[in-house]
């Protein structure tokens, strides 16, 4: 049976590839996006399962008004996909307040207002499944990608925690964490950059020689994996993308323990 999915930053990126396939499988979708007329192609050639919002999620208001009008539009909302973000380079000493601000507004503020206009809705329907688009780096960190990590860490921390509070009005709720993809990430819409201080240059270059280096999967091919993600009967918490993010996510995690191991007998003695 068509689901009607509600995806957030649709107009370009994951966002877009996956509106497309939702719309060609015969799904409804309502796109949220900055600038409709990005969309307006997808609107004439699927005009009767897509329904184009504009909406910048930093709105909260503008983010119920959209949920409402979704809702009113098909008469149910399947699933969220909090897709909306864009990342950041800068040192942890190179950031400045409109930096901070911005980032955690649309990442984290705004997933958050995103996921309590939708939940009315999935708890009136005693069903829904909320899908929040993370990052690898909302789990490991790189040099220069401390702010947008810093987004992505809270992202987790509240999702995790929505999914328990969440579960027995028959909603599910997922992590998505992807690793490097060839998506316009690093684009001028996508990315904002701090002004630089000189004595970070040599991390500087390394960053963006790994960058160009990695073996970056393509975005569509995450598609069968999405769908197999709605369309679970019994949907993970979190889900990783990409062939190399497990490895990284492995070696982060085996070295905490080891960490927190080594170090046990001074935590139990702090305990009293």
């Amino acid at each position: 049976m068509a689901k009607t999915i509600f995806i957030t930053g649709a107009s370009r990126g994951f966002g877009r590839i996956w509106t497309e396939a939702f719309l060609r499988r015969g799904d409804n979708v309502v796109a949220a996006v900055r600038t409709p007329e990005a969309l307006a192609e997808l609107k004439q050639e699927f005009s009767s399962n897509l329904l184009v919002v504009k909406l910048d999620v930093i709105d909260r208001i503008g983010s119920f008004e959209a949920v409402e009008n979704a809702k009113g539009h098909f008469g149910r909302i399947d699933v969220l996909i909090n897709n909306a973000g864009f990342g950041h380079v800068g040192a942890v000493e190179e950031l400045n307040e409109k930096d901070v601000r911005a980032q955690f507004e649309t990442n984290v503020l705004g997933s958050l207002w995103m996921m309590q206009a939708i939940l009315p809705v999935m708890r009136g329907q005693k069903s829904g499944h909320i899908i929040q688009l993370s990052s690898a780096l909302g789990i490991n960190t790189v040099p220069l990608m401390g702010l947008y990590s810093a987004a992505k860490f809270a992202v987790e921390g509240l999702t995790e925690t929505l999914a328990g509070e969440v579960s027995g009005f028959g909603i599910k709720v997922t992590i998505v964490e992807p690793g490097g993809f060839s998506t316009d990430f690093f684009g001028n819409n996508s990315l904002a950059l701090s002004s630089t201080i000189s004595d970070y240059d040599t991390i500087r270059k390394d960053f963006y020689e790994h960058a160009e280096d990695q073996d970056s999967g393509n975005p569509s091919a995450t598609v069968p994996a999405i769908f197999s993600l709605v369309d679970a009967e019994n949907p993970p918490l979190r889900l990783l993308l990409g062939k190399n993010t497990f490895a990284w996510v492995q070696h982060t995690y085996s070295e905490r323990l080891k960490t927190w191991e080594s170090w046990q007998d001074v935590s139990v003695e702090a305990h009293g």
